[in-house]
This record gives structure tokens, sequence and C-alpha cells, in this order.
């Protein structure tokens, strides 16, 4: 038997163990399946919000929203011809543990359901990681990301990564243009969209959730009055950036604790609202230990 044929056979078997009760695999071929056209349609914000689900392809992203806790896939879609390590063949057992339903899917089939240009053939559906900004719980000395109009999908996931990786609070988009639940944001944040608070909510009530927790409004822009390296950062602190070609709006400027800027010293003026939103978390970072 090839090396080839040996992995799927083994990650078949893994599947017959798990998916049937007489012991045998559900498999789909056709990508007209009508389960495969509703993977499909999860690509659309409308079908997610009505449904509260998105969709999380690839293995290391099935993986670390696993891994978050409190994530229960209701769907575990997967094409063994596609699997590109058989070791990976235990993701099935941590999703059925959780009660996903498992969809055996071949290679047609998978293409269909899958969003990405070369698939790994692991794609599950999950409930949306959005969560109302009540439901937000502050540390005692917070620190909290406000992304003012972001419109990009993979601005915002890149963002939650960050946000993730320093500790942050909360990712908080104000005014939303994307949603927290695209797949594209999903997959730029690696699953962190999981680990670290997201939600969404107008700019006015953001505000007035930041006010009610004594957090400090620090507005990120080219015309700040001191640079951000020169500001305090160590206490309860909320960095907004903005949209990225307009910045961060008018209302945010004007209610602003700290109008700060990056230190630039070439000819461009700003940066990609993401790798802003680096600096800044990091710098508070550095403050902070």
């Amino acid at each position: 038997m090839s090396p080839q044929a040996e992995r799927l056979s083994r990650v078949g078997q893994h599947a017959v163990s798990l998916t049937g009760v007489d012991g045998s695999p559900r498999v789909i071929t056709s990508a007209s399946n009508a389960r495969v056209r509703w993977l499909a349609s999860l690509r659309k914000r409308s079908v997610r919000d009505a449904q509260g689900l998105t969709v999380v392809e690839g293995y290391a992203e099935l993986s670390l929203a696993l891994d978050a806790g409190g994530v229960a896939p209701r769907v575990l879609a997967y094409s063994p011809e596609l699997v590109r390590d058989d070791v990976q063949a235990t993701l099935l057992g941590r999703a059925e543990a959780a009660g996903a339903e498992l969809l055996r899917l071949g290679p047609a089939a998978f293409a269909r359901a899958s969003y990405r240009e070369s698939p790994d053939g692991w794609l599950g559906v999950v409930p949306s990681p959005e969560r109302p900004l009540a439901d937000v719980a502050l540390s005692s000395n917070p620190l909290v990301l406000v992304a003012d109009r972001v419109e990009k999908p993979g601005n915002l996931g890149a963002m939650a990564r960050t946000a993730e990786a320093v500790g942050a609070d909360a990712v908080v988009a104000a005014d939303a243009v994307g949603d927290w639940g695209n797949p594209n944001a999903v997959r730029a944040s690696k699953g962190t969209v999981f680990a670290v608070p997201v939600a969404a909510a107008r700019s006015a009530e953001v505000l007035s959730w930041l006010r009610a927790h004594s957090v400090a409004v620090l507005v990120a822009t080219p015309e700040g009055d001191s640079l951000v390296t020169e500001t305090d950062l160590s206490g309860p602190t909320a960095v907004v950036v903005g949209a990225e070609h307009e910045g961060v709006g008018d209302g945010w400027r004007g209610s602003a604790d700290h109008l700060v800027r990056l230190p630039m010293h070439g000819t461009v003026n700003s940066l990609n609202v993401a790798t802003t939103a680096a600096v800044l978390l990091y710098e508070a970072l550095r403050q902070r230990s």
C-alpha cells in the first residue's frame, strides 16, 4: 500500500468509528448536495447573521478554536483525500466529543463548501464568536482595542490575533462594516477570535461602555498631540484605530482623552490599521511589563 493510500485508510477508518451507527461513514460526493450547499451559503453574511453561525476552515484554526474552550462545533466536514497528515485525524475525535455532526465529503463536494484556494480537508461550522458588548467582562486594569469602521475582515482578524497575544481584554468593532464571523476574519485571526472576547456596537454605545468602566480613550491619528511612546498606557486604556482610508472618525477624536501618533521617520504618515494596532498594543504591554 502506498503512503498516500495508507494515510487515507487511517483517516477513513477513524471516521468509520466516529460517524456511522452501523459502522458506515457518511460520505457525500455530490457538490450539489443540500448539506454542501448549506456549508457554501455560510460565506454570506446575511446567512451567518440569521443563523448565528460561522465557518472555521483549516486544521490549525479549528484546533485553536477548540483549544480556546467554550467552542462547540455544530458540524465538522472533512475530506480524507485532502488531509495532509493522518495524525490530524485526532481532530475528528475532539469534534465528536464536543457534539459535532461529522460529514465526510469527497474532494469535489469539499471544494464547493470550501472558501480556500488550497483547502487542507477540514471545515467546521461553529457559533459566531461575536458577543454583546454587555457580556464582555473587563479586568481591574483593562486594555481594550476599538476598531472604528474597519472594513477588511483580514484586518479585523489580524487585530484580534495581536490582542490575544498581548493579553488584551477585548476587541470591539465600532460602527462595524466587517463582521467577526467572516471566514476571512476568522482565518486571519488564526482562531483567536474564540480566545479573546470580540464584540460590535455603535460608537456611542462603545464610548458610554468605556466611560462606565472608567477606561481612558486613546485615539491614534497622524495629527496626534503627542507620541504614543510618551503617553501613559499603564492604566485602564482603550486604544482606538480607524478605518483603512479615513482613519478614526470625528466623534472619537472629539471624545478622546489623548490623541497620539506613532513615531514616523519616512515619507508616509500612517501605517496599515492592523499594524498600527499592533504597535500601540505592544507599547501598552511594554509599559505594563
